[in-house]
C-alpha cells in the first residue's frame, strides 16, 4: 500500500462527530496555543490543572461512534420499550401534540437553545410565549397570577405547602393532606416535609377539620376521577385563618368551576396534557397560581411587563432575585430551573386551539367517559359517579380484568384487588371505548349510549365564566397562523443557532442534531411513567447505561436520574448526607459549611434538607479561605455534617487545596458534596469522586448536552460514592430512607437519550479532547482581551479554567460605564452577554465552551475590543458619559431609521459599530428595559392589544 494511501482505519473515522462537535480544527487549535503560550493541550492540561487531582487513566468508557452508528445504537435500545395504550392517569394523559408545534417548537432549536430569560432585549419572544402560558394557567385556575412553570406536579405541590407555610396566619406546623391526591404528590410532600419539621396529616377531605393545620390541600378531581364542591371546607380553612391549595387539571377547567371561584388561594398541577408527551415521566411543565396577595412569595420564575426606554411595552423577568438568592440559607424553596420548553408547548397548544377548541377536547374525552360508564353499568358493574375524565370501577377483579387488558396492549390503572381506574384523554377514540368495554363483557353501541347517556359533572360545579379571552388565544386557529406566530417570536430572540452564549458557569453549548433526533421516537415518547417494568426494558437499560457512563466521568460509585434541576440534584445529595448520618445514630450532625461565594441555591438546599447554614469565607484571590474552613470544621466538629463547594471554583480557577479540604472535613467527620455546575472543566481529566468528594449534582443541560430550552428542561442526576448509595432518591411504592425528589421514579426521562448519544458519540478520548478545548478557548479569550479587559481571577501559571471573569469596576469608576451597560451593548453586535456581576458585581463571566469555533470566539473578541475603544472615547471626552452607544444601548432598527437623531454619535455607530454587521445583523425588538418600572408595577398577564402604541422612536 502507498504510503500516502490512508488505512482503512482511518476512512472509517469513527471518530467524525468529535470534530463535529468541537469548534476549532487542528490548525485552530494550534493558533489559539500559541496565544496562550503553550505548546500543546496535554501541555495546557498540565499548566492549569493540579496534579493532585489529576486523573493518572483514560476515562473507561467504549471509543467514539459515528452518528449512524449510534441512532442505530439507540433505536436498537428504543425498540425493546413497548407502546402500549395507557389509561392509567393518575396526573399523566395521552395528548395529540401538534405537528406545527412538535416542529416549529420542540424540534426547532431557535426554541430548544435559547437560555433563561435573564436578558430581557433578547427573549422578547419566548418570554411573550411564557406569558401566554400564565395567562392560560390564571384563566383556567381562576386565579390572578401564575409563574412560568415549575418542575412537575409533585414539586409544585411541595411549593405550594411551604408557600403556605410561610403565608398564612395560622402558625400551626400541620399541613393536611387529600387522601386522594395523586400518590407520587404525597411521596414528594413527605420527602420535602421530613427536614422542614412539618406535620403531614393525610386523610379524608371530611376529617381535615379535625386538625389545626397552616394549610390544606386538595385534589380536583382527585385521583380516583370524583368531581366535588370543596366551598364549605374552603370557608371552614380560611375561618381557621389558613389556606387551601388545589392541584387540578387544566383541561377539566375548561368545563368545571374554577378553584379561586370558590376560595381557593393556590392552584397547581401539571400541563402535560396540553400538547407535551408521557415521555416515561418528563420533562412536563408544572404550574402554580395564586391570589395576588402572595405573588412576592411565590417561589420560581415570573415574567411581567415594563417599559423600554422609549416607553413601548416589554416582558421581562419581574421580581426577578427570587427567593433562593434573597433569603439563601432562611429559603424555602431552591427551585432554579422551570421547564420553560415544555410551558411554551403548553401555552402554545392553547394558541392553537383556542377556548372553543380546548372547550371541544374537554367536551370529547367527558363524552366518552360517560358513554363507557353508562356501558359498564348496563352490564350490572359499579362506577363512581360525578367524573370528568376517570372512572373509579370497583367490586371486580381487577387481576384478571388488568391481564385481559395487558393481553389487548393495554394499560389500566389497577388500585387494589376489586378496584381499578381508567382515565380517558384526547387520543382516546370510539374503537378504544369499546374495546375497554369489552374487557369487562359490557357491549357498547356508542351512538345509542350517546343519545340516552348525560354528563357526570355536577350540576353546580360547571364553568360558567370564560377563559382565554385574549386575542392571542383566539387568533392563530390555523396552521400558516401559528407557523407565522411561532416564526415571529423566535425571530425577536437569540439563541445558540443565532450566536454564542458566553454564559459562565452555565456552559451553553452545541446540542447536537444527531442526540435530539431520539426524544420524539414513539417508543421513548409515548411510555406512560408507571407502564409495567416489562414494558420498559429499552429504558431500562438506557438509564443503567447512562448511569455507568456517569459513573466513569466522575468516579463516584452511583447515579440517580430522578432529579429533574440541578436544583433538586442539590437537595438530593444533601438528603443522602443527611439519612446517612442519621444511619450511623448521628442524626444531630446538621452543619453545612458554604463558602461565601456560592450560588444561592447552595444554601437554600442545605436549609431544605435540614441543616444549619455556616459561612465561610473566601481569600483575596476568590479562594476558599482553608485555614477558615479548618477553624469552622474544627468548631463545629461534633455536629458537622457536609461541606458544600463548587470545583472549580465560582471564580473560574482550579483551587490548589481541594484535597486538602476533604481530608480537613472527613477528618471531622463531614461529607463533601461538590457542586457539578462546572464538570465542563474536569470530563476526562479529573474525577470529584476520586479525588476525595462524596456526592455531586451533575448538570446534564450543561455539560452533557441537554439544552437548556429557554430555562429548562433541565436534569440533575445525583452521584456518591457507595456508603451515600443506599441514600439515593427511593421510587413510587418503595420504602426507603430517603423519599422521592421528583415527581417520576426517573425524573425527565425522555431527554436521557440526549446526553447517552453525546457520552456515546464522543467516547472515553473525545470527551477529554472537549474539556481540554473548553479550557483552551475560556484562556485564549483571556490572553486576547487581557490588555483591554484584566481577568480578575487566575490561578497557577497565570491561566484560568474554562471561564473567565472580566473586571470592569475600574472602568466603571472611571467612565460611569459598567458590566451592565457592556452587556447591553453586546446586543448591538448580535451577542447574548456573559454571566453579569455573579459571582463579583461589577464584571462579566466569560464561559465560551468547546464546541465555539475559533472564528466565533474572534467575534465575541472583536465585539469587546470595539466596545473598549468605545470606552476610551469617553475617558478622552471625544463620546459624552451619558449619551453614548453604550448608555443607549441596545439600539432598535425603528430607534435608528427614525425621522430625527438626537444623539451626540452617529447612527451608524449605534447600529453598525463593526462593518461585518452590515452583512448579518440582530436587531432587538426593544430598547431597554426599565427594570424599576417593572418591580413597581407588577403586572405578569398578556398585554391588552391597545397598550402597543406607534411610536417612530421605536
Amino acid at each position: 500500500m502507498s504510503q500516502n494511501t490512508p488505512s482503512l482505519h482511518a476512512l472509517e473515522h469513527a471518530g467524525a462527530f468529535i470534530e463535529r462537535h468541537i469548534g476549532p480544527d487542528e490548525r485552530e487549535i494550534e493558533q489559539m496555543l500559541g496565544v496562550v503560550g503553550q505548546p500543546s493541550l496535554e501541555a495546557l492540561t498540565d499548566a492549569i490543572v493540579p496534579a493532585s487531582i489529576k486523573a493518572a487513566n483514560a476515562l473507561e468508557l467504549p471509543g467514539a461512534m459515528t452518528e449512524v452508528d449510534a441512532l442505530a445504537s439507540i433505536r436498537a435500545i428504543a425498540s425493546k420499550n413497548q407502546v402500549f395504550r395507557s389509561f392509567i392517569g393518575q396526573g399523566y394523559y395521552g395528548t395529540h401534540t401538534p405537528n406545527v408545534i412538535a416542529r416549529n417548537i420542540l424540534e426547532n432549536p431557535a426554541w430548544y437553545t435559547a437560555y433563561t430569560p435573564y436578558q430581557a432585549e433578547i427573549s422578547q419572544g419566548r418570554m411573550e410565549a411564557l406569558i401566554n402560558f400564565q395567562t392560560m394557567v390564571a384563566q383556567l385556575c381562576g386565579m390572578e397570577i401564575a409563574n412560568a412553570s415549575l418542575l412537575d406536579e409533585a414539586t409544585a405541590a411541595a411549593e405550594a405547602m411551604t408557600l403556605a407555610k410561610r403565608s398564612a396566619r395560622n402558625k400551626s406546623n400541620t399541613f393536611f393532606v387529600h387522601d386522594a391526591v395523586h400518590p407520587q404528590t404525597l411521596e414528594l410532600l413527605k420527602t420535602r416535609a421530613r427536614p422542614l419539621e412539618i406535620e403531614l396529616h393525610v386523610g379524608p377531605l371530611a376529617d381535615a377539620l379535625e386538625h389545626d393545620s397552616f394549610g390544606v390541600l386538595i385534589q380536583y378531581p382527585d385521583t380516583y376521577g370524583k368531581v366535588e364542591d370543596h366551598a364549605a371546607l374552603v370557608e371552614a380553612v380560611h375561618a381557621r385563618n389558613g389556606l387551601v391549595a388545589v392541584a387540578t387539571d387544566l383541561l377539566a377547567l375548561t368545563l368545571l368551576t374554577a378553584p379561586g371561584e370558590w376560595g381557593a388561594d393556590i392552584a397547581i398541577g401539571n400541563s402535560q396534557r396540553f400538547g407535551v408527551p408521557f415521555g416515561f415521566g418528563g420533562p412536563h411543565a408544572g404550574f402554580m397560581a395564586c391570589r395576588d396577595a402572595y405573588k412576592r412569595s411565590m417561589p420560581g420564575r415570573l415574567i411581567g411587563v415594563s417599559i423600554d426606554a422609549h416607553g413601548n411595552p416589554a416582558y421581562r423577568l419581574t421580581l426577578q432575585t427570587r427567593e433562593q438568592h434573597i433569603r439563601r440559607e432562611k429559603a424555602t424553596s431552591n427551585i432554579c430551573t422551570a421547564q420553560v420548553l415544555l410551558a411554551v408547548m403548553a401555552a402554545m397548544y392553547a394558541v392553537y386551539h383556542g377556548p372553543q377548541g380546548l372547550k371541544r377536547i374537554a367536551l370529547r374525552t367527558h363524552r366518552y367517559a360517560a358513554i363507557l360508564a353508562a356501558a359498564l353499568r348496563n352490564a350490572g358493574i359499579s362506577v363512581g359517579g360525578d367524573f370528568f375524565d376517570t372512572l373509579h370501577i370497583t367490586g371486580v377483579d381487577a387481576e384478571a380484568i388488568h391481564a385481559k387488558a395487558a393481553a389487548a396492549r393495554i394499560n389500566l390503572r389497577r388500585i387494589d384487588a376489586a378496584s381499578l381506574s381508567i382515565s380517558l384523554d384526547e387520543t382516546t377514540t370510539r374503537a378504544d371505548v369499546v374495546t375497554l368495554a369489552g374487557l369487562f363483557g359490557a357491549p357498547c353501541d356508542i351512538d345509542a349510549l350517546d343519545a340516552i347517556t348525560g354528563n357526570a359533572l355536577p350540576a353546580d360545579l360547571l364553568r360558567s365564566s370564560s377563559y382565554l379571552d385574549h386575542p392571542v388565544f383566539n387568533s392563530h386557529h390555523s396552521e400558516h397562523e401559528l407557523l407565522r406566530y411561532l416564526r415571529g417570536l423566535a425571530d425577536k430572540d437569540l439563541a445558540m443557532d443565532r450566536t454564542m452564549i458566553p454564559l459562565g458557569s452555565c456552559t451553553m453549548k452545541l446540542n447536537a442534531t444527531a442526540e435530539m433526533i431520539p426524544i420524539t421516537w414513539p417508543e421513548f415518547a409515548n411510555i406512560h411513567p408507571l407502564a409495567p417494568a416489562e414494558q420498559t426494558t429499552g429504558y431500562q437499560e438506557l438509564i443503567d447505561g447512562l448511569e455507568q457512563m456517569l459513573v466513569k466521568c466522575t468516579g463516584y460509585d452511583a447515579v440517580s436520574l430522578q432529579p429533574n434541576s440541578g436544583a433538586q440534584g442539590e437537595y438530593a445529595g444533601l438528603l443522602a448526607i443527611a439519612a446517612y448520618h442519621a444511619s450511623r445514630g448521628e442524626a444531630h450532625r446538621n452543619i453545612c459549611l458554604i463558602p461565601e461565594s456560592a450560588h444561592g441555591t447552595n444554601p437554600a438546599s442545605a436549609q431544605m434538607a435540614g441543616m444549619k447554614v455556616v459561612v465561610t469565607k473566601c481569600d483575596a484571590n476568590g479562594n476558599i479561605d482553608v485555614e477558615d474552613i479548618r477553624a469552622q470544621a474544627e468548631k463545629h466538629s461534633a455536629n458537622l455534617a457536609a461541606i458544600m463547594m463548587t470545583y472549580p471554583s465560582t471564580h473560574g480557577v482550579f483551587e490548589e487545596d481541594v484535597v486538602e479540604i476533604c481530608e480537613i472535613i472527613h477528618a471531622h467527620g463531614g461529607q463533601v458534596y461538590t457542586d457539578g455546575a462546572n464538570m465542563n472543566a474536569l470530563v476526562g481529566l479529573a474525577g470529584p469522586g476520586a479525588w476525595g468528594s462524596d456526592v455531586s449534582h451533575l448538570n446534564l443541560h450543561k455539560t452533557f448536552c441537554i439544552p437548556h430550552g429557554g430555562g429548562g428542561p433541565g436534569v440533575g442526576p445525583c452521584a456518591v460514592k457507595s456508603h451515600l448509595a443506599p441514600f439515593l432518591p427511593g421510587k413510587l411504592g418503595q420504602d426507603g430512607p430517603v423519599g422521592m425528589v421528583s415527581a417520576a421514579n426517573h425524573g425527565s426521562a425522555s431527554i436521557l437519550p440526549i446526553s447517552w448519544m453525546y457520552i456515546t458519540m464522543m467516547g472515553g478520548d473525545g470527551l477529554r479532547r472537549a474539556t481540554q478545548v473548553a479550557l483552551l478557548s475560556a484562556n485564549y479569550v483571556a490572553r486576547r482581551l487581557a490588555d483591554h479587559f484584566p481577568t480578575l481571577y487566575t490561578g497557577r501559571n497565570g491561566l484560568v479554567a474554562h471561564e473567565c471573569i472580566l473586571d470592569l469596576r475600574p472602568l466603571e469608576k472611571a467612565t460611569g460605564i459598567g458590566a451592565e451597560d457592556v452587556a447591553k451593548r453586546l446586543i448591538d453586535f448580535g451577542f447574548h452577554a456573559p454571566t453579569l456581576s455573579f459571582p463579583v458585581a461589577g464584571t462579566l463571566m466569560v464561559e465560551p465552551t468547546e464546541s465555539e469555533p475559533k472564528g466565533e470566539l474572534d467575534r465575541f473578541i472583536d465585539a469587546m475590543i470595539q466596545i473598549r475603544a468605545e470606552i476610551a472615547d469617553i475617558e478622552a471626552g471625544k463620546l459624552d458619559r451619558e449619551d453614548n452607544p453604550l448608555k443607549n444601548a441596545p439600539h432598535t432598527a425603528a430607534h435608528v431609521s427614525a425621522s430625527e437623531w438626537t444623539h451626540g454619535y452617529p447612527r451608524e455607530l449605534a447600529a453598525f459599530p463593526l462593518e461585518s454587521l452590515k452583512l448579518q445583523k440582530y436587531w432587538p425588538p426593544v430598547a431597554r428595559v426599565d427594570n424599576v418600572h417593572g418591580d413597581k408595577n407588577v403586572f405578569c398577564a398578556c398585554i391588552p392589544v391597545d397598550a402597543y402604541k406607534d411610536d417612530e422612536q421605536g
